[in-house]
């Protein structure tokens, strides 16, 4: 069951193009599926798994306090495994065609507000190599709402500065274009000017933002210096890399741009999941009455 596990881990990399974020998540869902089939179910080969035994796993997985989402990520990772399965003839019949997904609780994503987003990106020093670098990748992000892993796959060539667009590989190796506003690109350009030459430390990469040994900026090495920017901007919400995102998103709905723009930027295959924005914004309208209206 291992050897067919791993096909299709190779199948998601070679053929889907799938992130390493996303293979990994399929990689530990499955080995995990595949080693409770063979322990507690004693099945001895794929074909003979039931809906029953899927059923059973997934019971286990609740018994064991799995949160909801974690059991229907579970689902969508055994599914597309036997749907795999189905299509390479290796079984006969899928068991999870029926398996219901659990009802989550779609949580709103955490946003800045404008003072917020100004005081993060007034933080870093811009007259240090470093401060360059950061204050390029947080105007970066903020201005294209593109995600962390995005962020740091770029290379200089994907920036086109004098044309003002970013290209960008997303999930599934699908590319899109972006727009660049003004501050982002005076950013990035002071950056490559007096920045990355001192950080490049005699290396010829082409990686656009660089860490303090001259290689490529990891998704890490990021997450640690948003950290302490947003401790150095006095912000007190829990700020992910994710959270410039989700800031651009709601801002630019909140000022009336086109939700199927919005999408496009974002690179969502489905407008719903881009919808959740939406809420978002009257979430915040909602705030917005209650402190201004006279009589809310």
């Amino acid at each position: 069951m291992k050897d067919h596990v791993q096909d299709f881990i190779h199948y998601l990399i070679v053929e889907r193009g799938l992130s390493k974020n996303t293979v990994d998540s399929y990689r530990r869902d499955l080995e995990q599926y595949a080693l409770y089939m063979e322990k507690v179910e004693r099945i001895d080969a794929i074909g003979k798994i039931q809906r029953a035994n899927i059923v059973g796993y997934l019971l286990h997985l609740k018994e064991n306090g799995k949160a909801a989402t974690t059991i229907a990520r579970n689902i969508a990772s055994i599914r597309s495994f036997h749907q795999y399965l189905l299509r390479e003839k290796i079984s006969d019949a899928d068991p999870s065609v029926h398996i219901e997904t659990p009802k989550t609780e779609r949580k709103l994503p955490k946003v800045l507000s404008m003072k917020e987003v100004e005081a993060l990106l007034d933080v870093p020093d811009s007259y240090h190599p470093f401060g360059m670098r950061d204050k390029a990748m947080l105007e970066l992000l903020y201005a294209t709402g593109i995600r962390v892993t995005e962020l740091v796959s770029l290379d200089q060539s994907d920036v086109h500065l004098s044309m003002g667009f970013l290209r960008c590989l997303g999930k599934g190796n699908k590319e899109r274009i972006i727009p660049l506003g003004k501050m982002a690109a005076s950013a990035i350009q002071v950056y490559l000017e007096s920045g990355r030459p001192a950080l490049q430390k005699g290396k010829s990469g082409n990686a656009l933002f660089l860490n303090h040994h001259g290689n490529r900026l990891s998704r890490q090495g990021f997450w640690k210096i948003l950290k302490h920017l947003a401790q150095k901007a006095n912000i007190e919400k829990e700020l992910t890399p994710h959270t410039l995102r989700h800031s651009f998103a709601t801002h630019l709905l909140e000022n009336g741009a086109d939700l199927r723009a919005v999408q496009e930027m974002l690179g969502h295959a489905d407008i719903s999941t881009t919808q959740i924005y939406t809420h978002v914004s009257k979430t915040r309208l909602k705030d917005i009455y209650a402190a201004y209206h006279p009589r809310a």
